[in-house]
């Protein structure tokens, strides 16, 4: 008995420090599909690690599929990352909740443990697969079907094949080599039931034409985005709200980051953050000539025109830095009270938006769908993904609950 108690009281501390929750975020997956017959397709997978304190990451590896060929880099350095072949148990003592025993997963060693205060670990994953079930030949047709729980995805048919159907709406996108991209953006809940169908070309597709910047800039990849806003509104009588966007910058050479204040808004409070070390960035308020003198690519600056200039390091080839900028607006033509009524009415370009409503606010109207949640704080949140090229008119209105 003494023994049995002794080894329930040694093995209690270590329950009691399981580590934290993985947690993550920004997952994209491009699937680029191998020679037809050969069940094989090279997946890109971009991922990013969020457990404050974390520095390992566990990817699973798809039960039904054979991977090879597998490497990790670390997105902000551009340089290899350790990792090795783990199990569910390991997962799970590492902090995948519900991992299953039979689950194999890749244990990546990040580069640096992951920053208290909001910092992030970005990670690409490089792995072949080889998978009967998911990409497969029907007679001359070639099929790749799969469930896909990733929201941002991206399978490229092979050289020499055109898309004949999609189960899933998507953008079709020629790449540089001439190649078909299928891209999908699910903002439902469950996974993409995905299948495309291909056949076979006389010959390849060329290289596509050089485009004007209108035509160009209106076939990118929505699902590839970088950029991602989150608006916190402040009591409507205030005409103010807080928000942060996230921005990767990789071209080689780059040091600075604009934000031009939208006319009709003022900005205050500007602050800024390297998500991949956790340091502050800094920043300055540049108005009308200001501008123009600092040599920034800023058009039509007129006297009123405000920017915000976040400065870095000059990004290096092959590495890239993720930033996250917060700034409180004041705008009373977009954010305002009408009657009893909140009203926001602001245009969003980017394909991720998210709006927070004020503590005591209920919705009562929204005129793009979006998909509507209460945060753990009480407060109502609109998660709005536009997948086209084009600007969405949000238009939200709430009236008071009577809670603060």
């Amino acid at each position: 008995m003494r023994t049995l108690l002794a080894l329930m009281i040694a093995v209690a501390p270590l329950t009691a420090q399981q580590a934290p929750r993985q947690t993550d975020a920004d997952a994209y997956t491009r699937y680029e599909l191998l020679a037809p017959g050969s069940a094989q397709f090279r997946i890109i997978y971009e991922i990013t690690a969020t457990t404050p304190g974390a520095t390992a990451y566990f990817n699973p590896i798809r039960k039904g599929s054979t991977a090879s060929d597998e490497s990790v880099i670390d997105r902000a350095s551009g340089r290899p990352l350790k990792f090795n072949e783990v199990g569910g148990l390991e997962a799970r003592a590492g902090g995948v909740r519900g991992a299953d025993s039979t689950q194999r997963y890749i244990r990546v060693s990040l580069a640096r443990p992951v920053a208290a205060n909001g910092g992030e670990q970005r990670i690409l994953i490089l792995k072949t697969y080889r998978d009967t079930a998911s990409y497969l030949m029907r007679g001359d047709t070639l099929v790749f079907t799969r469930p896909l729980g990733i929201k941002r995805n991206t399978v490229v048919l092979p050289a020499g094949w055109e898309l004949m159907s999609s189960s899933f709406p998507a953008q079709v996108l020629q790449e540089r080599d001439g190649r078909v991209g299928i891209s999908f953006w699910n903002a439902a809940p469950g996974e993409a039931a995905v299948t495309l169908k291909a056949r076979r070309l006389a010959a390849p597709f060329p290289v596509p034409p050089q485009r004007g910047a209108d035509l160009a800039g209106r076939l990118t990849e929505r699902t590839h985005q970088n950029r991602e806003i989150v608006y916190f509104l402040q009591q409507p009588e205030t005409h103010a709200f807080d928000l942060y966007h996230d921005y990767t910058e990789s071209r080689p050479g780059v040091s600075t980051y604009v934000n031009v204040v939208r006319a009709g808004s003022t900005v205050s409070a500007p602050s800024a953050l390297n998500l991949d070390t956790g340091e502050p960035v800094p920043w300055e308020v540049l108005k009308g000539e200001a501008i123009t003198r600092a040599g920034l690519d800023v058009s039509n600056v007129t006297p009123s025109t405000e920017a915000v200039v976040f400065r870095f390091a000059p990004v290096q080839a092959g590495t890239s830095i993720r930033l996250r900028m917060s700034e409180t607006y004041t705008d009373s033509v977009r954010y305002r009270v009408v009657g009893d009524e909140l009203v926001w009415d602001r245009a969003f370009g980017r394909p991720s938006n998210i709006v927070v409503l004020p503590a005591g606010w209920a919705l009562t109207n929204s005129s793009i769908p979006a998909t509507v949640s209460t945060r753990t704080d009480g407060r109502v949140q609109l998660e709005f993904i536009n997948g086209r090229p084009d600007e969405i008119a949000v238009l939200i209105t709430a009236r008071r609950t009577g809670i603060r």
